[in-house]
C-alpha cells in the first residue's frame, strides 16, 4: 500500500520528502507534523521508511470501511477535548516496545498558513516514554484540497523532517514549565521547516535538515 501511495505522491503530486535520515532507524520516536488535510497521515507514513502507528480521532473508527482499514494500519483511537488514559496507555505501550508513533501536536486541522499551539500531550508522552520527538513539517497540501474541494488538484506537495528534539533526562518530571518549553521549541522547529521553499540539495543528494 506505502509503495502505491508513494507512486501517486510522486507522479500526481510531484512530492518531494528531506530529511528522512533524521528519523531515528531503531528505538522508540514520536515523529510530530503540522495538520492541514485529512491527507497528512498517509503523507506522513509514506514519507519514512518505518512503518508508524497512528493516534486518530475516535470518530473516524465508527465510519465503515475506514475503521477497518486504519485498524489494519495499526491506528488506534483517541477520544479529544480530554485525557484518554486509554489511548495514553497504548501510546506509551508502542513508543516503549521500540516503535513510532505518529502525532500531530495542534490537535486538529489549521489553515496552511499559521500554526496552531501544540497541545502538551505531545511532550508528555515523549518524557513518559523517554524518546525523542522528531519534527516534519508538510507543505503545498493546503492547495490539494482546500475548503470545498472534494477531487484532489495536482498541487506539489514537499515534507521536511527536521532533527530529533532530545529532551534531557534530569528533566523527565513533566512540569508544566517543561512541557510548555518543548511544546513551543517542536512547533517553532516545524515552523523553520515549514520556511524552506528551495530544493535542498547538493548536487544530487538531499541535505539533511
Amino acid at each position: 500500500m506505502r509503495s502505491f501511495l508513494r507512486l501517486i505522491w510522486k507522479l500526481y503530486f510531484r512530492w518531494e520528502v528531506y530529511g528522512k535520515d533524521n528519523l531515528p532507524a531503531t528505538g522508540g520516536a514520536l515523529l510530530a507534523a503540522n495538520h492541514v488535510s485529512y491527507l497528512d497521515p498517509s503523507l506522513m507514513g509514506c514519507a519514512v521508511a518505518r512503518h508508524v502507528h497512528f493516534m486518530a480521532k475516535k470518530e473516524l473508527f465508527s465510519i465503515p470501511g475506514l475503521g477497518w482499514l486504519m485498524r489494519r494500519f495499526d491506528a488506534f483511537p483517541v477520544e479529544r477535548g480530554g485525557a484518554d488514559r486509554k489511548a495514553i496507555r497504548k501510546a506509551l505501550e508502542v513508543l516503549r516496545s521500540g516503535h513510532v508513533v505518529g502525532i500531530f501536536p495542534e490537535g486538529t486541522r489549521g489553515d496552511g498558513k499559521t500554526l496552531l499551539k501544540a497541545q502538551p500531550g505531545t511532550v508528555l508522552l515523549a518524557v513518559k516514554a523517554g524518546v525523542p520527538i522528531v519534527p516534519m513539517a508538510i507543505t503545498g497540501v493546503e492547495r490539494v484540497l482546500p475548503p470545498g474541494r472534494w477531487f484532489p488538484r495536482p498541487a506539489k506537495i514537499r515534507i521536511l523532517i527536521g532533527e530529533p528534539i532530545e529532551i534531557p533526562v534530569n528533566e523527565s518530571v513533566a512540569s508544566r514549565e517543561v512541557l510548555e518549553h518543548y511544546s513551543r521549541l517542536l512547533m517553532e522547529r516545524i515552523d523553520e521547516l515549514r520556511s524552506f521553499q528551495e530544493p535542498i540539495t547538493v548536487g544530487k543528494t538531499a541535505v539533511k535538515i
